[in-house]
């Protein structure tokens, strides 16, 4: 599980770069994710519903089940969701967030939630935090 642990939160930094990116040039994303094969090599994965504004809902939902495939048939060992959302601070107030659910392999699984604000165009990070993860990738 410390494997799986590690690899996953290697997997968050190299996906949170690209939505930082993202949010500094344009203000918001697309979900997406990336993923380790079983190979090691990292790769980035998308989706496309043929929308020019689709609905962020679908395309996690079509991550989720591009995740599952691929988990199913060997291809990952690690995945990363990414995708706004809006969560509740400790403070009571409520924030823009990242959320990065990551699965691996091992069984390991959470959802990681980075609070963030933009200002002059800089993305300004809040306290991170995590719950369970669904666990629902691997079989």
């Amino acid at each position: 599980m410390q494997e799986g642990k590690e690899e996953s939160q290697q997997l968050m930094n190299s996906a949170l770069s690209f939505a930082e990116k993202m949010l500094t040039e344009y203000g918001e994303f697309l979900p997406y994710g990336e993923a380790i094969t079983k190979d090691g090599d990292s790769v980035s994965v998308a989706v496309d519903n043929g929308e020019e504004y689709p609905a962020s809902s679908e395309l996690i939902s079509m991550l989720q089940n591009a995740f599952k495939a691929s988990a199913n048939n060997g291809t990952y060992r690690a995945t990363a969701l990414v995708y706004d959302v809006r969560i509740q601070l400790p403070s009571g107030d409520k924030s823009n967030a990242l959320a990065v659910e990551l699965d691996h392999q091992s069984g390991y699984s959470v959802i990681v939630y980075l609070p963030y604000s933009l200002q002059d165009g800089q993305v300004q990070y809040g306290q991170i935090s995590a719950s369970a993860g669904k666990g629902n990738v691997f079989p």
